[in-house]
């Protein structure tokens, strides 16, 4: 039996519907992600759920589920300690808990009469509403969540108030667990955490997302949204691309047909009297109806139209950095690192928020100077630089005013263009276009903001975070955008099928605090940093401290073909690496899920077979070198 369900259900904001009496079932322990395009109702269709939001008409069966939500964003006036904003999620008790967690922290330090008669009281409010079980849960889930109870809220960084409202949520034991867009601005440690956490999370999941790599890892289910209505795809995202081309496909041949039928019967009624005698009346009343369906049709969306305003080719030299440093209230941020950055090179810049990625960036356009060493820029740069901030955004104007800049055409490529036409290419209608973008969702903002940058002539194009809030057709359209772009492209995103796309190298915080660059994209680089580590791994030293010289024994406990073999693993296990970091390059390219499903299948199950050898070899490896020392 479905855990939740929902009938014929209509949600409006006037226009065409934007749920139109869709059929929707919810199993438990499933986890299914919502995808569609910016604005077809993902997060309408959440906040139905949750009750937030009151439907048109239809029925949800399930309403008296404990049904929790993670929003988008971090709530304004979220203050207090972790353990104070958790508890808020269990309502009513919440307060009690929060004054008896404070009054035991005073106690600490304050053990006054005052003290003990307020902790006696907090302790008599909670046993008369069972409180104890309640605050043991919201320990329970602190603990689980590796959170200090005692920091301030205010004082975290952006990933680890996400995981403090996630806690909040768990706290209730939703029945269902609904997640909007929780991989929004988080660094790739914290995607990665959030990823396993919710693997292991056994609970009913209903989610939002963009970031491919997290679908694909974690959705047991998709639902896409599309033009008002709701299509199940059971499997992976993988599977749910080769579904979707071919119900489009279907769709437009269908669609094809009928228009045929529809203008061939346009034709005959037009052919005079004959249309109108007793005879035919039934073929007029059957092209009214043809009539009425094709108005009432609703097309695909249009796919944002993307082109670069082409500048002047920089020199060869675009950016020369020697060893260069620097810090930040006392914490070195990053020391003694050197790149030469040339003309079409594509840089992705990786590393946890906060971590100096946006410093090091300035440092690097020349914005500002370094704490140490040297910077040279090349010749002849010009550089368009994507705010993820959207700080060149007026919120106090309109869409095409903030385009137009008072103009009504713009200059692309040579050519001038109305600007509502270039608008229109990022899909926005001039309706939307003459409103001010204080009312614009957070993916409208970055397309807006793409299509400002796209009127500038750029041979460095900086982009900080672009993929926030873009759904996944834009991203696709923008990752084809970049990948053929002829200028020099650094790039900062968490988005690592993004990253692997896009980037020819890659400079990354690593986990030592260094700064290192990387041939290749982000699995790329995990692959160079594991042989970096197992080259850097310290030898074993003798009792003096000197490395321990290779002897050979007799008596060894290994065979003469067991010695063979592990001196022979280090080298097939790097060869077959190799082979699996170009077989994840190939499977998260875009082209490859246009493929036929067969040659999909086929490459997938070389990688899984490929992943099972290399778990034999280091486990051999491991068995022969424990033998070695035994």
């Amino acid at each position: 039996m479905a855990l939740l369900s929902l009938k014929q259900l209509t949600v409006s904001f006037g226009g065409p519907n934007l749920l139109d009496k869709v059929e929707f079932q919810l199993d438990r322990g499933e986890r299914v992600c919502l995808v569609g395009r910016n604005g077809a109702g993902k997060s309408t269709l959440m906040k139905v759920i949750a009750g937030e939001i009151k439907q048109d008409s239809g029925e949800i069966i399930g309403q008296d589920l404990n049904i929790a939500r993670l929003e988008q964003e971090v709530p304004e006036g979220t203050g207090g300690t972790v353990f104070d904003v958790v508890a808020q999620g269990l309502g009513d008790i919440a307060p009690l808990l929060i004054q008896y967690h404070h009054v035991i922290h005073q106690l600490e330090t304050d053990s006054s009469e005052a003290v003990l008669a307020a902790l006696e009281k907090a302790q008599h409010e909670l046993e008369a509403v069972d409180g104890w079980s309640v605050e043991q849960k919201v320990e329970a889930v602190i603990s689980r969540l590796s959170l200090d109870a005692d920091v301030e809220f205010s004082a975290l960084s952006g990933g680890m108030k996400r995981r403090v409202l996630l806690a909040q949520a768990l706290v209730k034991e939703p029945d269902v667990l609904l997640l909007d867009e929780p991989t929004n601005h988080l660094d790739i440690t914290s995607i990665m955490w959030l990823e396993e956490f919710l693997k292991g999370y056994g609970g009913t999941l209903l989610f939002i997302t963009h970031d491919r790599m997290f679908l694909q890892s974690l959705a047991t289910r998709i639902i896409q949204i599309d033009r008002g209505q709701l299509v199940s795809f059971p499997g992976d995202y993988a599977n749910f691309l080769v579904r979707r081309e071919a119900l489009l496909e279907e769709e437009a041949q269908q669609n094809a047909l009928f228009d045929k039928k529809l203008a061939q019967e346009e034709v005959w009624i037009r052919q005079g009297i004959k249309a109108r005698r007793t005879r035919n009346e039934g073929r007029v009343r059957a092209l009214e109806q043809l009539r009425r369906e094709r108005g009432a049709r609703r097309d695909v969306q249009g796919k944002v139209k993307m082109q670069l305003q082409d500048a002047d080719r920089s020199g060869k030299l675009v950016v020369e950095a020697d060893n260069v440093g620097q810090s930040y209230d006392g914490r070195v941020l990053f020391k003694d690192f050197s790149t030469v950055i040339q003309r079409g090179d594509k840089i992705g810049l990786i590393g946890p928020n906060g971590c100096g990625k946006t410093t090091l960036l300035s440092i690097l356009l020349g914005r500002n100077e370094p704490e140490f060493g040297d910077v040279k820029l090349g010749t002849k740069i010009e550089v368009a630089y994507f705010d993820q901030l959207r700080s060149q955004l007026d919120e106090n104007i309109s869409v095409v005013d903030n385009v137009g800049q008072g103009k009504d055409y713009v200059e692309i490529n040579g050519a001038e263009k109305h600007v509502m036409g270039y608008l229109q290419d990022f899909l926005f209608t001039p309706e939307r276009a003459r409103t001010p973008i204080r009312s614009l969702s957070g993916g409208e903002r970055n397309r807006l903001l793409l299509a400002k940058l796209f009127t500038q002539p750029a041979n460095l194009l900086v982009m900080d975070e672009p993929t926030n809030d873009l759904d996944a057709e834009t991203l696709d359209l923008l990752e084809d955008l970049l990948m053929n772009y002829k200028g020099t492209l650094i790039l900062v995103s968490h988005d690592r099928s993004f990253i692997n796309n896009v980037a020819t190298n890659t400079i990354v915080f690593d986990d030592d605090g260094e700064v290192r660059e990387y041939v290749g994209g982000y699995d790329d680089w995990l692959h160079q940093r594991t042989q970096d580590k197992r080259a850097q791994a310290p030898k074993k030293l003798t009792g003096k401290g000197k490395p321990a010289v290779k002897k050979v024994n007799k008596k060894s406990s290994l065979t003469y073909q067991e010695q063979l073999d592990l001196e022979a693993l280090p080298k097939e296990i790097d060869q077959f690496e190799l082979k699996q970091a170009e077989l994840h390059k190939r499977i998260s390219d875009a082209d490859f899920y246009q493929q036929p499903a067969d040659k999909q299948a086929k490459t997938q199950d070389e990688l899984a077979e490929l992943t099972l050898e290399l778990e034999a070899m280091y486990e051999r490896w491991d068995a022969l070198e424990a033998k070695k020392e035994g």
